[in-house]
């Protein structure tokens, strides 16, 4: 496999195995008219497996969607084709606009324009609640 070096983006690691996709997907990275590399199930010493996601464009990415779905994986920002930057992710304490409240009825659901706000609420089980009606996310 063949995957040329990035000049100019960012490198998603540490993603653990099967969650590049969905990361991908939540990061809306399909609608982008770039080259992008989804590389799966990639030895590590330190996950056993994991995934990587190679953007080969500056653009700018939403570390809180990225720490949601895994707050081990690590964004390393390439510039002139040397690392020049390397983010340590974590979980975000707010989540806006990443997940959507399932109750019926929260004010989410009926009024459109209400942003979607999960807080986190025991972070040792990553659980995020509804700030509006307390819902957890699943």
């Amino acid at each position: 496999m063949n995957i040329d070096s990035i000049q100019n983006g960012m490198v998603i690691d540490h993603i653990r195995a099967g969650y590049g996709m969905r990361l991908y997907e939540l990061l809306g990275l399909d609608e982008l008219d770039v080259s992008i590399a989804i590389i799966k199930n990639v030895s590590s010493k330190k996950l056993g497996k994991k995934d990587i996601i190679k953007i080969d464009a500056d653009i700018p990415v939403n570390l809180d969607i990225i720490g949601y779905v895994d707050p081990s994986a690590t964004v390393n920002i390439i510039k002139d084709g040397k690392l020049t930057e390397k983010k340590v992710i974590g979980l975000p304490k707010t989540l806006t606009n990443v997940i959507k409240c399932k109750n019926p009825r929260c004010i989410t659901s009926t009024e459109q324009e209400i942003n979607h706000i999960f807080k986190l609420t025991d972070e040792k089980n990553k659980i995020y609640r509804c700030a509006y009606c307390e819902t957890k996310a699943n």
